[in-house]
């Protein structure tokens, strides 16, 4: 066997690429670009399906998951004070018209009992 002395290796016959950013380069790509990771977890038995788990995760910034149409933060109350006021004020609303038409269903009644 021969060894080979790498000390003097040329860039370009490098077994490695060599590292030219750092972890904060690399994430700020990442959030910038985005990425999808996927993946489906099945469980069988005996050829029959028992369970399917399918698993998608988007990481990116809030400014590239808008780009793609992503913004269930925006409305989900339990994440968002706006979308908890804006459900309050909806269920407010509905129940003033409930309240309303319950009301007249009363006045109705009392006036055709005269």
């Amino acid at each position: 066997m021969t060894d080979v002395d790498h000390r003097f290796a040329s860039p370009e016959t490098q077994p490695y690429a060599p590292v030219t950013g750092n972890l904060a380069d690399l994430l700020e790509r990442v959030l910038d670009k985005g990425i999808v990771i996927a993946g489906d977890i099945k469980i069988d038995l005996l050829d029959i399906e028992l369970l399917t788990i399918r698993l998608r995760l988007f990481i990116a910034s809030v400014d590239t998951a808008k780009k793609a149409g992503i913004d269930w933060w925006e409305t989900d109350p339990a994440l968002s004070s706006r979308a908890a006021r804006d459900a309050l004020a909806e269920e407010n609303e509905r129940l003033r018209a409930r309240l309303d038409a319950l009301e007249g269903a009363v006045e109705e009644t009392q006036g055709a009992a005269l």
